[in-house]
């Protein structure tokens, strides 16, 4: 948040809490001396000091008409509300490349995705290199209703799902059973899961040369990258989460490469609970 120009995105499918989490990053670097101006369909918090444009596509007023506007206003930084075609893509890069920090919002089912969906789009890969300076993805997960929440086994084709077998006995398993205060629901609350790449020279370089998205993953776990699911087993293991909740909200082990060992270095150095 503190570089002074730049692309950074947010991903997530719907109510995930991407929007929220734009919103919080506008809060957290709002100043009287900074120009801010957000593009959004629609228009969801009102925010101090901010320029607030609401898109009307029947009035002509779209996305890449409006940020072609707004560039003219000087801005220090721009919040488009989400990135859903080509020519917004094509925007964004070019208002990050030209001294803004720009903020948005892609549909991807993780952070290293966004990468590859961009290229897609039709971005030169030296573009993208040069303008995206990192990538959220998020999910929200049900917490556990902490008057009800006691110990048990998932179900063995779930642990088998999650990688989880060899390691069930040595887990904090936990989940709601149901009461008065969650309304029988066994849940209480939403959590955010996070996952981060950021984009390093050695990743900026892998892109330019068109390398597959199961290499930049590899090349960012170098970098401190955790998937979604590993970072949910932190919150597994401290009993705030369900494994069918973190299951239903992220990749299971098959998509991500994950081993037993590695899930046991995740959970360790999450000192969250030692296995």
């Amino acid at each position: 948040m503190s570089k002074p120009e730049g692309l950074i995105l947010i991903s997530g499918p719907t109510s995930s809490g991407k929007t929220s989490t734009l919103y919080a990053t506008l809060n957290e670097i709002n100043s009287v001396e900074k120009n801010i101006i957000t593009v959004e369909d629609p228009v969801e918090y009102s925010l101090p000091l901010v320029v607030q444009i609401q898109i009307n596509e029947r009035s002509g007023l779209t996305f890449p008409s409006t940020l072609r506007s707004i560039l003219r206003q000087n801005p220090d930084v721009i919040m488009i509300g989400e990135i859903r075609d080509a020519e917004t893509a094509q925007m964004a890069i070019r208002s990050s490349l030209t001294g803004h920090l720009v903020f948005s919002t892609i549909h991807t089912n993780d952070a290293p995705s966004a990468i590859s969906r961009l290229c897609d789009m039709g971005i030169e890969r030296y573009l993208v290199a040069a303008s995206l300076k990192g990538v959220l993805a998020q999910r929200l997960v049900r917490l556990n209703c902490v008057n009800c929440t006691e110990p048990y086994r998932p179900a063995d084709i779930l642990l088998q799902r999650a990688g989880l077998i060899e390691l069930a006995d040595v887990f904090n398993f936990q989940r709601g059973t149901g009461c008065p205060e969650c309304r029988r629901t066994g849940f209480k609350g939403q959590t955010g899961i996070f996952e981060f790449v950021e984009i390093t020279p050695a990743l900026s370089e892998m892109i330019i040369a068109g390398a597959s998205l199961n290499h930049i993953k590899e090349q960012a776990r170098l970098n401190g990258y955790l998937p979604l699911f590993e970072t949910g087993l932190q919150k597994l293991t401290a009993g705030q989460i369900c494994l069918e909740e973190l299951l239903k909200e992220t990749s299971h082990i098959e998509d991500s490469g994950l081993t037993p060992g590695r899930i046991a270095t995740t959970v360790t150095h999450g000192n969250s609970v030692s296995v």
